[in-house]
């Protein structure tokens, strides 16, 4: 293993356990992938982020083949799919936070209720029909949930983020649940005003290029 490939490693790692610090995955349910060469490289099945170290990631393949006696995440096949289909895309964040997956269990998509919806492509937030974890049909679904976006909800299950870099999606699957959460409170006050597609279509525009420095918008 040279040196880019450890370094890597150690960032999907580095990823994985942000996800657990930040309060958006419990237990072993979340997982991360990056592209590499001439694939990806993804947390392994089963294996809290608290034991992983670089070794375990995962090489695989866009033909899904890994090396024997690695086991990659069961949700390996969404991961190897987006990155396929969305040349643009550097890594993608899969979990289960409170607020997102609440949304999800009841089959909602999330409205313009807030402008920072523009991070995420557009004027809602998709929420992609129910398919069993690990299945090609789940990652059609997400696919077709992510047309023009980069992030969206997956039904009584989670969210997924897909970013230019890993530091990109994690930076949206935060701003992700940070909405949702929002958007849950605000439905207990009453009835939030959604903003419009022109308004939300031209903040898109004007987030352009922003990268993380979004964050910094206020």
């Amino acid at each position: 293993m040279d040196t880019d490939e450890r370094n890597a490693r150690a960032n999907v790692v580095a990823a994985a356990r942000d996800l657990d610090a930040q309060g958006l995955n419990r237990g072993t349910s979340g997982n991360v992938s990056v592209r590499f060469r001439d694939g990806l490289l993804i947390t392994p099945s089963g294996l809290p982020t608290a034991r992983m170290r670089p070794e375990d990631i995962v090489p695989l393949a866009f033909d899904g083949t890994h090396p024997a006696g690695l086991k990659p995440s069961s949700e390996w096949r969404f991961h190897r799919d987006i990155l396929a289909a969305r040349p643009e895309m550097g890594a993608v964040v899969h979990a289960h936070p409170i607020h997102s997956t609440a949304f999800a269990l009841c089959g909602r998509e999330i409205p313009a209720v807030h402008y920072m919806i523009a991070a995420f492509g557009g004027p809602n937030v998709r929420c992609a029909p129910y398919a069993p974890y690990g299945t090609a049909e789940l990652s059609e679904l997400a696919l077709v949930a992510l047309k023009d976006r980069n992030v969206c909800l997956l039904a009584n299950h989670g969210m997924i983020a897909a970013g230019e870099s890993l530091e990109k999606a994690l930076w949206l699957a935060v701003e992700l649940e940070t909405l949702c959460w929002q958007y849950a409170v605000a439905l207990q006050v009453g009835a939030p005003n959604i903003l419009s597609d022109h308004e939300i279509n031209s903040t898109v525009e004007r987030f352009r290029g922003y990268g993380l420095n979004a964050a910094d918008k206020g």
